[in-house]
């Protein structure tokens, strides 16, 4: 990997790219460190010492490289536009037209990428009118004694200001990631998402050393690091892992010429549904949690939700997390991934699978297969979801502080192996010797 690295920085127009992008990684950078405007700074921090970021705000605050609870300009971070991109994908299942667009080509996934933009900016306006809300209320900082004094202005101007600033910042980052997906190396916003991710962990690492207690804390360290090296490890090996359906298609004579007789194969990946599952079943299992502050009920039900859905170390939340993750990861498989429309453009173009019929017979075996593979998939993102819980139960609990688990884990390793397939495949493109010299 850094030998492809150098090789890129010594190619003069992949040097460019590489260091357009770090330029861009930069403002996004500084942009999560200035405090909208209307926020005290100082109270901020004093708050987030105090914070416990867990469930979905700890989600948010990741995808936001740690500016949510700074109340920055930035502080949405790309969070609105992953939520709105997984809604279309949703949609487009749903929604004759969305379908037919996507079924259009390049100009109708332009237009889908259109509706992403708008859908982006509205999200953008209702999460930053509820960061806004719970900041000026002091519920974003329940535990600290000046949560209620991070917004000294409580005017609607002041509070208009702030969400327009924010809904600003979202659109900012949006554009900085389409400039890295054109003139950049590697998709935009994977490449942000990978940079929010990756700049918590010198200070959740640092944290686990400071809360432990064997050794000054660093048997803590050492073992995070460990167990962090180790899921690296198993993480790459499942992302790259994948089911080979052979697919030979007929010789056919148009003419004078012959088209097809050739092979190729359908990877179908083990972990087909990717990160959505994990983040799907965060969000769900918040809503209970969520239901109970703000209804502020002590009623049995709301002692229940408390007791077991507000802790992530608890029994049930772990066992409801897990089947969440589960039941969609097949979910989203089954909408994302369609045997049969799959079968019908292998029947169209003489494609069919061998020892398979081609048309209804091919669709019944990819499903069978699909199923077959999403099972281990599936029971592979539960575990890795429930590692932080799992791994620090016997140090205290500090699971908050892990910062190899679930979503963050799978999106490092599967944005840092595609920038490297992406520069690998440039570079063989500039620098091929071809077999004979």
């Amino acid at each position: 990997m850094f030998t492809a690295f150098a090789r890129a920085f010594k190619t003069p127009d992949l040097r460019k790219k590489l260091l357009f992008t770090l330029g861009m990684i930069v403002i996004y950078r500084l942009g999560a460190h200035i405090p909208a405007p209307g926020v005290d700074y100082t109270k901020v921090q004093q708050c987030i010492d105090q914070a416990d970021s867990g469930g979905l705000l700890g989600l948010m605050q990741m995808f936001s490289g740690g500016a949510l609870l700074q109340i920055t300009i930035f502080a949405l971070g790309i969070m609105p536009y992953i939520t709105a991109s997984i809604i279309l994908q949703l949609l487009t299942v749903v929604i004759p037209r969305l379908e037919a667009l996507k079924k259009e080509g390049q100009s109708g996934t332009a237009k889908i990428t259109q509706y992403t933009r708008y859908l982006t900016v509205a999200l953008a306006v209702l999460q930053g009118t509820g960061l806004v809300a719970t900041a000026r209320s002091g519920a974003l900082f329940q535990n600290c004694s000046v949560g209620d004094q991070i917004v000294a202005d409580k005017s609607v101007f002041t509070t208009v200001i702030m969400v327009i600033t924010m809904t600003a910042g979202t659109a900012a980052v949006m554009w900085l990631g389409e400039l890295i997906t054109d003139r950049g190396i590697g998709n935009g916003m994977s490449i942000l998402m990978f940079i929010s991710i990756a700049a918590t962990f010198p200070g959740a690492l640092w944290s686990i050393k400071e809360s432990g207690k064997l050794a000054d804390g660093w048997i803590e360290f050492g073992t995070v690091i460990l167990i962090g090296f180790v899921m690296v490890g198993l993480v790459v090996f499942v992302e790259q892992a994948q089911r080979r359906i052979p697919v030979q298609y007929a010789k056919r004579m148009i003419g004078r010429r012959s088209y097809g007789g050739t092979s190729t194969y359908i990877p179908l990946k083990v972990n087909q549904a990717g990160v959505i599952p994990v983040i799907f079943a965060s969000s769900l299992l918040y809503i209970p949690a969520l239901i109970v502050q703000f209804s502020g009920s002590n009623a049995g039900w709301a002692t229940w939700i408390t007791d077991n859905f507000v802790q992530q170390n608890e029994p049930i939340y772990m066992v409801a997390y897990f089947l969440l993750i589960v039941f969609f990861a097949f979910f989203y498989v089954a909408i994302s991934f369609n045997p049969d429309e799959v079968a019908d453009n292998m029947k169209k173009y003489g494609g069919f699978i061998p020892g398979i019929r081609a048309g209804r017979p091919t669709a019944e075996y990819l499903s069978y297969v699909l199923n077959r593979i999403t099972w281990p998939g599936s029971l592979y993102l539960a575990l890795i979801a429930l590692v932080p819980t799992m791994a620090l139960a016997g140090f205290g609990g500090a699971n908050a502080n892990f910062p190899f688990g679930g979503t963050s884990i799978l999106i490092i390793v599967g944005v840092g192996l595609e920038t490297v397939k992406q520069i690998e495949s440039q570079l063989q493109q500039r620098n091929y010797e071809g077999f004979l010299r």
